[in-house]
């Protein structure tokens, strides 16, 4: 949080801090260099220059000091990107983007037969465009020999556009291209590296307002990037409230700009079941009402949106707890009338409604893993049913077995229709050792969970919800940054197994009025803890809180509605000023 109390005594804070930085740096080099011309005795091949020779090697040494000094510190002020690449070098030119700014893919395997390179390579501009209105002469070099940049060329090594977890996500950009110098250049293993390179690209980009064109600074820039996790997600929660599909659209777009990879959908739960199932189609009897509901297309087509994006959907169904609203179509799944939570056991047709869900789900839902749920399961209303506490009795059951039971059996018929399971930590806690090898332990509870999960020979995914549960409105960003899915793990193998981490957007208190300003920046914080190499992450959050502002006012540019810095979750701007000091 900043201490400062305006935006103008922040901003005069922030000058003296930047002229003390610099004087003592410069009065620490001049004591340096006068040392060196006064006792120079202590180096052997010193001994024997004239002391205008010491000053003639000196003083080109001085003025790299200052020069050293002020860039360094200009360097960190002035990185504009979000999250930060693995490796980023740069110079000090600028160029200009013609008015024609193309796409060129020749040398590429890539043929893009889908359109999903040129539809990326479209957003990007359409996005660096988006801030002012482009009058200037966008095909003149303008003054001081700025030279102007004509397309970007990229090339691909993969021929295909299948978006299959773990598959490479790197690339290389180069601006401009020492083979091309009027074209910046992109190189990645897949179409989906690309778009990640595309999205750095645009934060390269700025709006010059004297020529009124497109710029980049500090070229040449080179950049070699690529995510530290594999599993980068955001959860989103359509049961508590509806959240109509252009909302939905509008969270993917954020996601692809922080370089997220996985929407988590927690399509139904307790409140609702908004989805059309074509298999049972009275599930959907218990959405809020008629309009408050994703037919069978919707869903693919929220799918396909995002995989064009480079992001995976994750449906979850949450069983056998959270599933009231199941019943509201069919009254079979409750264990009674009065008692209508979680869904009975005992019956085999309850586990046909979850085997035709996910028959249907396979329909679309084509990412590898699919969420069961599992937790917060309270088993009483099956010892409080008395066909089902019998049913109990013959089976030699007790509830907690009978629990054990149910994932399991769901595990199953999700693994036949060629799933692999993500269940939450109670699954684990409760018979963690019965849990199918492939299943994926979602953490939320326990911050030592991970530790033990992967010492099991189980795969995990962090969402603990002290640091990354944005509903969590007071929780500021420091958190979400400094929060550590490797925190005490240092075995190799067992790293290898923590698969990434999620922060989620649980929907009690969020609906298509305050979404994005809950999510945004503090899922970008936690964005870039997934992304960056941990040796370049800072160790005190409070060091990126310029860049991090920077990027939530470039999410503001793009459209969507980024809370301030100061504060938690949701905050107000708290007087007038700047969105960088916000």
């Amino acid at each position: 949080m900043l201490a400062y109390t305006t935006y103008k005594e922040r901003e005069t804070s922030k000058i003296l801090l930047h002229f003390c930085y610099i004087f003592f740096s410069l009065i620490k080099n001049i004591f340096t260099i006068f040392r060196f011309l006064l006792f120079p005795c202590n180096l052997k091949e010193e001994k024997m220059r004239g002391s205008g020779a010491k000053i003639a090697g000196v003083l080109p040494l001085f003025m790299l000091f200052i020069a050293g000094t002020i860039s360094a510190f200009e360097d960190i002020e002035r990185l504009r990107i979000w999250p930060l690449p693995a490796q980023v070098s740069h110079g000090g030119r600028r160029m200009y983007l013609s008015g024609d700014f193309k796409l060129v893919t020749e040398g590429s395997k890539y043929g893009d037969a889908s359109g999903i390179l040129k539809e990326g390579f479209d957003r990007m501009l359409g996005v660096v465009r988006l801030s002012h209105v482009i009058s200037g002469d966008r095909n003149s070099s303008g003054s001081g020999g700025s030279a102007l940049l004509q397309g970007l060329h990229v090339i691909i090594s993969s021929s295909t556009d299948e978006l299959e977890y773990g598959a490479d996500e790197s690339y290389k950009l180069v601006v401009p291209s020492p083979e091309k110098p009027s074209y910046a250049q992109l190189e990645a293993k897949s179409v989906y590296g690309a778009l990640h390179g595309l999205q750095t690209f645009s934060q390269l980009c700025h709006f010059n307002l004297k020529k009124k064109v497109i710029e980049i600074l500090m070229t040449p820039w080179n950049i070699i990037d690529q995510p530290r996790f594999s599993y980068r997600g955001l959860l989103i929660d359509t049961s508590r409230h509806y959240l109509p599909l252009p909302v939905i659209k509008n969270v993917i777009d954020s996601m692809t700009y922080a370089k997220l990879n996985v929407l988590h959908w927690h399509i139904v739960d307790t409140q609702s079941f908004p989805l059309e199932i074509p298999s049972y189609p009275k599930l959907w009897n218990g959405a809020y009402s008629s309009s408050q509901r994703y037919t069978f297309e919707d869903a693919a087509e929220i799918v396909n949106y995002a995989r064009r994006r480079g992001i995976h959907v994750l449906a979850e169904i949450d069983v056998p707890g959270h599933a009231l609203s199941w019943g509201k179509g069919y009254p079979a799944l409750w264990p009674s009338k009065n008692c209508q939570e979680p869904l009975d056991v005992s019956s085999d047709f309850t586990f046909k409604v979850i085997d035709g869900i996910l028959s249907d789900f396979s329909k679309i839902f084509k990412f590898k893993f699919v969420h069961l749920g599992g937790d917060e399961v309270n088993t009483t209303c099956w010892s409080a049913t008395p066909r089902i506490a019998q049913w109990l009795k013959k089976h030699r059951m007790s509830e907690k077995e009978a629990y054990q039971y149910f994932v399991l059996r769901a595990q199953k018929i999700a693994l036949s229709h060629g799933y692999e399971i993500i269940n939450w930590e109670e699954t684990f806690i409760n018979f963690g050792s019965k849990l199918n090898p492939k299943t994926v332990v979602h953490n939320w509870l326990n911050t030592g969970l991970v530790e033990n999960v992967t010492a099991s020979g189980l795969r995990c995914i962090v969402s603990n919800q002290e640091f990354w549960y944005l509903d969590h409105i007071d929780a500021p960003w420091q958190g979400f940054y400094a929060n550590e899915p490797f925190q005490n793990i240092t075995d190799k193998k067992q790293q290898s197994l923590v698969l990434g981490g999620e922060v989620c957007m649980w929907g009690e208190h969020i609906d298509a009025s305050d979404i994005e300003q809950t999510i945004w920046p503090r899922a970008a914080a936690a964005a870039e803890r997934l992304w960056t190499p941990y040796a370049k992450l800072a160790k005190n959050p409070n060091k990126v809180t310029t860049r991090l502002a920077h990027f939530r006012c470039l999410l503001n540019q793009r459209g969507v509605a980024a809370a301030p810095l100061v504060g938690g979750g949701r905050v107000v701007p708290f007087e007038p000023g700047s969105c960088l000091a916000q």
